[in-house]
């Protein structure tokens, strides 16, 4: 490592900015004790399972007993109701809504050397590059302006080369785009966030600038293997303070966090609950759990050794499973499934999420065919994809399963956010707001940007949506709200964009 890298990674890590929210040396998580619940929790009978779940559509976080419960059942009739049942928790909370979203990579330079990461800093055969704000713009105008997207999870590999004020930079160079489409305009109206942990001053900073929701996986909560994973000496050795990240995100006052693990590094079970207790720490401290929650699975990386080894891959059969247990045990909160899946594998768990990517290309400069390519080259991205559709044909696959695409971020510039949003979730009031403007965002959508095979089925589920509304009012729409809404849709068809409520 170079002099100057090293003197900014010894200057990274402030211990008194999560030190103050530990139990002496303590952190949130006991491996012992969650293995001591799930050991006691074997056997569960189904009249008690069918007892947790109905607290689930009360809306209300599962204590650890409960998930242990959950995580235990091997009945599989029992698991078809524990998967219909987080179906009907989804829908409760957020309707039936889709929202989409695409993950542009601007840096994969890093000074971490994780076993399991393309990005590593030993692995020599990673093609190393960070965009240019002229790059970052050009890529954004192919996501916003040939694609359609609105929010972006926008990607950074830790390193002084990509530091806070790289973020900021990019996040002011992705808003300031503005293209034109077929009937309207195209931008990103919504900058989410993966990057490493940040001090608070740093993460105060992005919130300046406009972040969205601000995204740290542990990766793994299991002590030992987290140790193993991440070598002694890089910044990613210090598990405290990765696992405080969102502590001192809500302190800086960002107002939406998202929490994961990268299922096949350890135990499913465990990181299920590992995920369960850092929503719990957050709630206790801050009033306000995560705002999503992603469950990865490993995927083929280049010079990734762990990949191969780990004895923990997860099945499709448990890989369900695990997202059905969250759902219940987090019910308020969305819920991610990525593009590292097959196209079947989210089909079937879809009506238990809340996003997804489309058009996903994570290579640096991917999207813009700035020094890219067609192809997946793994010297060139941090892991494989599994799906590499574009997102007019997800869109179209979903409008024929049901869903309808959201691409509003209404809610993030009308205040509904943090504690704000928590009451609107775990009473359903939410969802009202988000079938309204997913009818909105995705007329405007398929006028702008959709083929006409998608066009077509996507009109024919507005009406449905349409009448849906008519026929929840007054109990749930008033007439008024039914008025705004036709008026909104007619003056997006005839070319006005960004209306929502």
């Amino acid at each position: 490592m170079k002099t100057a890298d090293l003197s900014w990674v010894n200057n990274v890590i402030k211990e008194e900015q999560y030190k103050k929210y530990m139990n002496g040396d303590k952190d949130f998580i006991n491996d012992e004790e969650i293995w001591e619940k799930i050991e006691r929790e074997k056997n569960p009978d189904p009249r008690k399972i069918r007892e947790i779940v109905k607290k689930s559509f009360e809306i209300q976080t599962l204590t650890p007993d409960e998930t242990a419960a959950l995580l235990n059942v091997k009945d599989p009739e029992l698991w078809e109701e524990i998967y219909a049942a987080a179906a009907e928790v989804k829908k409760k909370v957020y309707d039936n809504r889709i929202v989409t979203f695409a993950p542009l990579y601007c840096s994969n330079y890093c000074v971490n050397n994780c076993l399991y990461c393309g990005f590593r800093r030993d692995n020599k055969e990673e093609v190393r590059r960070r965009l240019t704000l002229d790059e970052v713009k050009d890529e954004t105008k192919a996501l916003a302006g040939k694609i359609g997207h609105k929010r972006l999870i926008v990607v950074y590999g830790e390193h002084p080369l990509s530091d806070a004020n790289y973020i900021a930079d990019t996040i002011r160079a992705i808003y300031s785009v503005k293209v034109k489409t077929k009937n309207g305009y195209g931008d990103i109206r919504r900058v989410n966030v993966n990057a490493a942990p940040m001090s608070v001053e740093d993460l105060a900073m992005l919130k300046e600038v406009g972040i969205g929701t601000y995204q740290v996986f542990q990766e793994t909560y299991h002590h030992d293997t987290y140790k193993q994973v991440h070598p002694f000496g890089t910044l990613k050795s210090n598990y405290q303070w990765r696992a405080y990240a969102m502590h001192r995100a809500f302190e800086a006052n960002v107002d939406d966090v998202a929490i994961g693990a990268l299922f096949g590094l350890y135990d499913w079970r465990f990181e299920v609950m590992g995920l369960l207790y850092h929503a719990r720490e957050l709630e206790r401290q801050f009033g306000v759990g995560p705002h999503t929650v992603s469950f990865p699975r490993l995927t083929p990386a280049k010079n990734a050794p762990y990949i191969q080894k780990t004895q923990y891959k997860v099945s499709d059969e448990d890989f369900k499973k695990l997202i059905a247990v969250i759902r219940l045990s987090i019910p308020y909160t969305g819920m991610i499934i990525t593009a590292r899946e097959p196209a079947r594998i989210r089909r079937e768990v879809l009506p238990m999420c809340t996003q997804t990517d489309a058009s996903t290309k994570i290579g640096i400069g991917a999207y813009s065919e700035i020094n890219g390519s067609d192809g997946q080259d793994l010297a060139k991205q941090q892991f494989f994809i599994g799906d590499d559709r574009e997102l007019d044909d997800v869109v179209r696959e979903l409008a024929e399963m049901g869903y309808i695409t959201s691409f509003c971020t209404a809610g993030y510039r009308c205040g509904r956010t943090g504690k704000n949003i928590m009451e609107l979730l775990k009473t359903g009031k939410e969802g009202n707001f988000c079938k309204l403007n997913a009818i909105l965002t995705f007329r405007e959508w398929l006028d702008d940007f959709a083929s006409e095979e998608t066009k077509k089925v996507g009109e024919a589920l507005i009406k449905k949506e349409m009448r849906e509304v008519k026929s929840r009012t007054p109990k749930v729409f008033s007439p008024q709200v039914v008025g705004e809404l036709e008026n909104y849709y007619e003056r997006i068809k005839n070319g006005e964009r960004d209306l929502y409520f």
